[in-house]
């Protein structure tokens, strides 16, 4: 269905063929028009022989590298299926190397994920969002008998990425969509953030009579053209009014110790005029629970709210520069400069340039300074 919106977007399916004729797999690939609940859409046809052979993971990435796709596509090729081996071997409990992928592994989903990633690159794009997704509900049958829906890969590549209710029963996430979701969206958001100007359309091989079995792209430049990144996080609160405000601040402390990503408080006024404060944590994906747990038993509030937020951010990355006084950690950010064009930007650690100024006792101005100097000469680091 992906293939085919993309091919409605306007990806010339041409090269496609070729690319997979390069490959002499033995596949055949039929693009025919179709009508959902009254809506045209692209409808793909991948013949390929029934009797396929279980592939390795080492044995898919070979086919990948030898496709000679252009490196983007190639490495998008490869990361959708490195995350759906990973999935693979910690359900099975076996070494990466040696996880079977029998339907994942077949020719037809073989194509659907290189013809895929080749599609994004005919098209140029280099940013790519998504609204949730359903999972779907019910039982489907696969090479190990029948498996509750979501499948098991499907549940594991899924966690922490945001979901839409089930409109109908049935699977409506397998564990190759899963995977191309999970190594291929940068933005996850259910607000269309660009100006498009095309519009693709993938039909499905199921029909319903609610609604169209159609995957919809939009292609046209959005938000990314900013250089920002969008990911979830959980902001928890809770107000407290009975705690003095060292057991606050202990608290915030822990809760940062834990792996959040920030916490602060508010002055407030509580019921019966009491004065109080709201303790506001910012906590990733799969570690809310636990800080929540941590921050209850800290400060004895009786509850707090969970509000699961998207948020945007610069781009980031690690490293570090060296001073007289040693090495400092810096944090290097893309945002845009005054001529418009995205351009890195350190920010040495804090704890490190207070740390050198404390044992050489010079001036933490001073030693942010010269740290910061230091960054600019040696550059960004190279990913």
């Amino acid at each position: 269905m992906l293939l085919a919106a993309l091919i409605d977007a306007g990806a010339p399916v041409d090269p496609l063929r070729a690319m997979l004729d390069r490959l002499k797999l033995p596949v055949t690939l039929g693009v025919e028009e179709v009508s959902h609940c009254g809506v045209r859409a692209l409808h793909l046809e991948i013949e390929a022989p029934e009797d396929q052979p279980a592939r390795h993971l080492p044995e898919i990435q070979d086919i990948i590298v030898a496709s000679e796709l252009p490196p983007r596509a190639r490495q998008r090729a490869l990361d959708a299926f490195q995350v759906l081996g990973e999935a693979e071997a910690a359900i099975h409990n076996v070494p990466l190397e040696k996880v079977h992928f029998h339907e994942v592994g077949a020719l037809d989903s073989i194509t659907d994920i290189l013809g895929s990633a080749y599609a994004l690159d005919l098209l140029d794009i280099d940013h790519l969002s998504a609204a949730p997704v359903p999972l779907g509900s019910g039982r489907v049958k696969c090479d190990h008998g029948w498996m509750p829906v979501p499948a098991p890969a499907t549940a594991l590549l899924m966690r922490g990425l945001p979901l839409a209710p089930n409109p109908v029963e049935g699977e409506l996430t397998t564990p190759t969509g899963a995977a191309v979701l999970k190594a291929w969206v940068n933005q996850w958001t259910s607000q269309l953030l660009l100006t498009y100007d095309r519009v693709g359309h993938g039909a499905g091989t199921r029909r319903y009579p609610t609604h169209p079995n159609l995957l919809r792209v939009f292609v046209g430049q959005g938000s990314a053209s900013t250089g920002l990144e969008t990911d979830w996080v959980w902001q928890l609160e809770t107000t407290i009014d009975d705690q003095p405000g060292e057991v606050i601040g202990h608290a915030a402390s822990q809760a940062l110790l834990a792996g959040a990503l920030d916490a602060y408080t508010i002055a407030t006024h509580m019921k019966k005029g009491r004065p109080g404060c709201l303790l506001v944590v910012l906590a990733p994906e799969g570690k809310e629970a636990a800080i929540a747990a941590l921050v209850l038993a800290e400060t004895r509030s009786l509850g707090l709210r969970r509000t699961r937020v998207a948020r945007w951010k610069l781009p980031r990355q690690a490293g570090e520069c060296v001073t007289p006084w040693g090495t400092v950690r810096v944090k290097w950010a893309k945002l845009q400069g005054l001529k418009g064009a995205l351009e890195w930007q350190p920010s040495p650690e804090f704890d490190d340039c207070q740390s050198i100024s404390r044992s050489h006792q010079v001036p933490l101005v001073e030693v942010t300074r010269v740290a910061t100097e230091s960054a600019w000469a040696a550059g960004p680091p190279v990913h």
